[in-house]
């Protein structure tokens, strides 16, 4: 669970062990994980992206060289504007916040999760027990 853990403290700017805070990392990340998770992994996300010309920058996220930014209004469109605001409804985010979040977490989440330049076999657990970590240490969610 090394990588859980380093995923998780990484993004929260802070510990593994602290809790997240109550408007900001963890709830972002979270959002993150359970698009995810809705849609293929990252495996799933790479073939959305690359449907929607965005394939490069998704590839620089799983690479090992600089993360390319992907504009919020553009991964609205490839999640769907009602999927990412079920979601921002969720975690008690406005929609513009949810997407703006997802525009700067996602290429580092999926860079994290790929630390080797590539997809682990274990990502979809990996989501699903990050996803189950935050969701313990996040009261209301």
């Amino acid at each position: 669970m090394g990588l859980l853990d380093g995923l998780l403290g990484s993004m929260m700017g802070g510990t593994a062990g602290q809790p997240p805070q109550a408007q900001g990392g963890g709830q972002v990340v979270q959002l993150v994980l359970q698009l995810l998770q809705r849609n293929g992994g990252i495996e799933g996300l790479l073939a959305k992206m690359q449907q929607a010309g965005y394939g490069d920058q998704a590839q620089s996220w799983i690479g090992t060289g600089q993360n390319q930014a992907v504009p919020a209004d553009v991964l609205a469109q490839i999640f769907g504007q009602g999927q990412l605001g079920e979601i921002a409804q969720q975690l008690g985010l406005s929609r513009d916040d949810a997407a703006g979040g997802l525009a700067q977490a996602l290429p580092d989440v999926v860079d994290r999760m790929t630390p080797q330049g590539r997809i682990p076999e274990d990502t979809n657990d990996l989501v699903a027990q990050t996803l189950a970590k935050l969701r313990r240490q996040s009261p209301g969610t």
